[in-house]
């Protein structure tokens, strides 16, 4: 079940056009946890996109969990969360996605994201 939930959760990331993208699945680390014995997996979701632009940290995390909203119900019972848009990334942060869409310009790394809600 695992390999498919990863699926589904890139499956359903693709809508924010990712310029990166990785999913990790902690739940081996979890085991014997009482959301555990649920099925739900735990989750660590990494995301570059610009659409996150502009947004501040809630409603990124917003938008994801309205991507996955069905797979909260079962598949996923934790999911800790990266959410960047091109700018807040480091060159060398890069290096650990497993998926690159594209190369980002390095003109627009070093920036930080915004605070407003």
């Amino acid at each position: 079940m695992s390999e498919d939930t990863i699926a589904k959760i890139r499956e359903r990331m693709s809508a924010l056009e990712p310029l990166a993208l990785e999913v990790i699945d902690d739940s081996a680390q979890h085991r014997g946890h009482a959301g555990a014995a649920s099925g739900g997996g735990h989750y660590q979701l990494r995301v570059v996109s610009a659409q996150f632009k502009g947004l501040s940290r809630v409603a990124r995390h917003r938008l994801v969990y309205d991507l996955l909203t069905d797979l909260m119900q079962r598949e996923i019972h934790a999911l800790a969360m990266n959410l960047q848009a091109p700018g807040e990334v480091e060159p060398a942060a890069l290096s650990g996605f497993t998926h690159l869409n594209i190369l980002l310009d390095p003109s627009t790394y070093g920036t930080k994201p915004t605070d407003a809600t």
